[in-house]
């Protein structure tokens, strides 16, 4: 069967220059500014000529681009050998929500390929309607006016997904092996944060981040772990979920203490890790006494993440719910995707 898999991901800008229309396509999308479109779209204008001149500064530092891009085609790349190695004839596609390849590029090539049937694989492991479910709207609105004419089955989130897990760990594991003998650690399981009005409107994300915490920290079966569950990337006057990560790096500076920083939602090396964490956050540390700081790297195309993936991607095409089947959050999450019967197939 001639079966294509599409990676979705937010995307970054490819330059300098791009940094403004990224921010532009961000902020244009209603999961994110919940205004009518007349309104929406030039608070989004506005927004993007706001935040340029800082995020491009960000970007600079990163070598005038965002290498998430190039992260998600090795992940698709090292998914499509994968799948391969299990006898399964499979085309991998990237698309990005925000900057190129976008989301309407990979459906028209995606279109002319033809293929019978399409399994939609977020590059998200904890499902919110701010990433996941607008990359899933895109898609809808996309087939809407140009019919496919293939069965189309999601992932639409994997929290608890075993090779998800495994990979954190192995990749925590290998991080204490640079520990000082002389300093007492604390891990902050960093996930990137929301907006509270967002998760007050029933979104599920902060549930499954905790799940994907307790995963983690069950499969580590490190006796005593000093751990906290942290989010970062604030932005804007909202009130945000908590506790944050930089102020919990500050208090274990108050404590005397080391931190070890594990990002536990995002996939991929891009400005919020490799510049947020690693050089703002590093500054932080080292202003509040943090006697030593430490970042765990994120899955990217580790061999134990590719197999979740692979994993999941089988479940889909053999119309498999998933580890224990049915819903994944619980009732109270009123925009979990498969209490709106958004998706077909889970690990859990």
């Amino acid at each position: 069967m001639r079966t294509a898999v599409v990676l979705f991901n937010l995307g970054g800008p490819d330059s300098l220059d791009a940094v403004e229309p990224f921010l532009q396509n961000l902020f244009s999308d209603p999961a994110i500014i919940g205004l009518p479109a007349f309104l929406r779209l030039p608070v989004a204008r506005f927004a993007a000529r706001r935040r340029a001149p800082v995020a491009r500064e960000i970007y600079a530092k990163l070598g005038g681009a965002s290498p998430i891009n190039a992260e998600t085609t090795k992940q698709a790349e090292a998914l499509e050998t994968a799948l391969a190695r299990r006898g399964r004839s499979i085309r991998t596609f990237v698309a990005m929500r925000c900057w190129r390849p976008l989301i309407a590029d990979t459906f028209g090539e995606i279109r002319r390929w033809s293929p019978e049937k399409i399994v939609l694989l977020p590059l998200y492991p904890q499902y919110s309607g701010t990433t996941t479910a607008s990359s899933f709207a895109e898609w809808e609105r996309l087939s809407r006016t140009t019919e496919l004419g293939a069965d189309t089955v999601r992932v639409c989130c994997y929290p608890r997904a075993s090779g998800f897990i495994d990979a954190m760990a192995a990749l925590i594991q290998e991080t204490l092996t640079r520990t000082k003998p002389d300093v007492d650690y604390r891990i902050l399981l960093s996930a990137h944060g929301l907006p509270k009005r967002i998760v007050a409107r029933g979104d599920p994300y902060p549930w499954q981040v905790e799940e994907t915490a307790k995963a983690l920290v069950h499969r580590l079966g490190i006796t005593s772990l000093d751990w906290r569950l942290t989010f970062q990337s604030r932005v804007g006057p909202l009130a945000w979920i908590g506790p944050a990560t930089d102020v919990e790096i500050r208090a274990a500076g108050q404590e005397a203490k080391g931190v070890i920083v594990a990002p536990i939602a995002f996939v991929s090396e891009h400005s919020e890790t490799l510049v947020e964490l690693d050089i703002e956050y590093a500054r932080v540390a080292r202003d509040s006494g943090v006697t030593d700081y430490l970042r765990v790297p994120t899955v990217g195309a580790h061999p134990l993440f590719i197999t979740a993936l692979a994993d999941l991607v089988e479940h889909a095409l053999d119309g498999r719910a998933g580890i224990g089947g049915g819903r994944s959050c619980p009732t109270s999450f009123a925009r979990c995707a498969r209490g709106k019967d958004d998706c077909d197939a889970r690990v859990a």
